[in-house]
């Protein structure tokens, strides 16, 4: 495993580009599977997660061509079905928990699909029902091998019906949109996850022939088609990334430019920033965050009591961005309690931040306090494990921050979802080597 080590307590000034979506990005390469005809995909992220994923539908027989960077073809006419009862599979899914999306299409379109019960960040309990039990209602039946923990489903033919979700889950609903896209009749989903990437990976459907109404809302209305044809996509900027440099400008003082954010498509990120006391500035579609050499004051409600920042799902905050809010908060006058609903384990990295001088109590594993410093005192540096991307992410802004010399371990979580850090960090004067 590699390891970063970070002299942090140094003002960054430059320029940043964001990379693809990450999240959506797993959901398009999946809906290659869909059709025969070659489907090109613009600003892939060179991230480990990614990386994986184009790695398993090469071994399904997927013809992938790098065109340029971040652009790819991909062509699905001679699928190895057999591949997904290997015991290769059986390792690679497991690998990566976006394989999940892998499912949808492949029963609609060939009848079968399996997967081992797939990896990613340790976050606490993240089920699966949503997924298999939408396509159960289709028409899919299900088995689950417990000894293995490999889950199997197969249909001679999908068939529209109308689902109800029990959460809002993304992953699950674009699994389910993959699947009606060729089932026959209409599928109504209620409770649909509609955040920018769903909207995204609907259109791009609907581009190759899909019929799908109902896009941004979260009732989608699908009427199943006989096949479908090939496209071109370009996938959005990484709104987590986005946030995650509007936390780093904040709390090492610096002055950074973000390029190309897709203003329309950030949701509540900006308004929860500013929240902070952080100055966001709009200049076309780009976003200015000026020094804050005096530092930052969070609001309070209306009433004097205490602001409480919390995920949902769309268009509520991201709980992927909690994390960044949690360490940018230890730095700002006030105090926040920061609210994480929906996995019981994400905020357990706090104990980190403590060791490093942060004013953080765990009230339980779902809620935690900070007392902002006011940058009356730095948090001061120290060596610790990422223990997911996201927390990986804050503790690296926070090292870049303290006074001293840092270093974190474990970094493939980061780079699983963030491309070429060291590189694009180093281009705007921070102090960062990877050993």
């Amino acid at each position: 495993m590699g390891t970063f080590r970070i002299k942090g307590g140094k003002p960054l000034k430059g320029e940043i580009n964001p990379q693809g979506a990450k999240n959506e990005c797993l959901q398009v390469l999946c809906a290659t599977l869909l059709t025969s005809h070659k489907i090109i995909i613009n600003n892939i992220p060179d991230i480990i997660d990614v990386n994986k994923l184009i790695e398993i539908l090469s071994k399904l027989g997927v013809k992938i061509k790098k065109i340029s960077h971040g652009t790819y073809s991909f062509k699905s006419d001679e699928i190895n079905l057999d591949y997904l009862s290997s015991d290769q599979f059986k390792i690679d899914g497991r690998q990566l928990r976006g394989s999940v999306m892998l499912v949808g299409p492949l029963l609609s379109r060939f009848g079968y699909g399996s997967i081992p019960s797939p990896g990613g960040d340790k976050i606490g309990r993240r089920r699966l029902d949503t997924h298999f039990q939408g396509l159960i209602s289709l028409g899919g039946i299900f088995n689950y091998n417990k000894d293995e923990k490999y889950y199997k489903i197969s249909s001679k033919s999908l068939i529209g019906c109308n689902i109800l979700l029990e959460e809002a889950s993304v992953t699950g609903t674009a699994n389910l949109i993959m699947a009606a896209v060729l089932a026959k009749g209409k599928t109504k989903i209620y409770n649909a996850a509609c955040e920018p990437y769903i909207q995204q990976l609907c259109n791009m459907l609907t581009r190759m022939g899909a019929k799908i109404q109902g896009i941004k809302s979260n009732l989608l209305e699908i009427d199943g088609v006989e096949k479908l044809v090939g496209t071109e996509h370009t996938l959005l900027p990484d709104m987590i990334e986005i946030g995650s440099w509007i936390g780093l400008a904040a709390l090492t003082k610096s002055e950074i430019l973000i390029k190309n954010v897709s203003w329309d498509n950030l949701g509540q990120i900006p308004n929860i920033f500013r929240k902070l006391g952080i100055t966001i500035e709009k200049i076309g579609d780009d976003i200015f965050i000026p020094a804050h050499k005096d530092g930052y004051i969070i609001q309070n409600y209306i009433d004097g009591s205490i602001l409480t920042i919390s995920d949902g799902p769309w268009p509520s905050f991201s709980p992927d961005l909690l994390s960044i809010i949690l360490v940018v908060a230890t730095q700002a006058k006030g105090s926040i309690l920061v609210h994480q609903k929906m996995f019981e384990s994400r905020l357990f990295f706090v104990d980190k931040l403590i060791e490093m001088g942060a004013k953080i109590i765990l009230c339980d594993p779902h809620r935690a306090s900070v007392i902002g410093h006011n940058f009356k005192s730095s948090l001061k540096s120290s060596k610790f494990a990422s223990p997911d991307i996201r927390a990986g992410i804050a503790l690296l802004i926070a090292a870049l921050s303290a006074d001293g010399i840092s270093e974190i371990d474990n970094i493939e979580q980061i780079d699983r979802g963030y491309e070429k850090i060291v590189d694009r960090l180093l281009k705007i004067g921070a102090s960062i080597e990877r050993i």
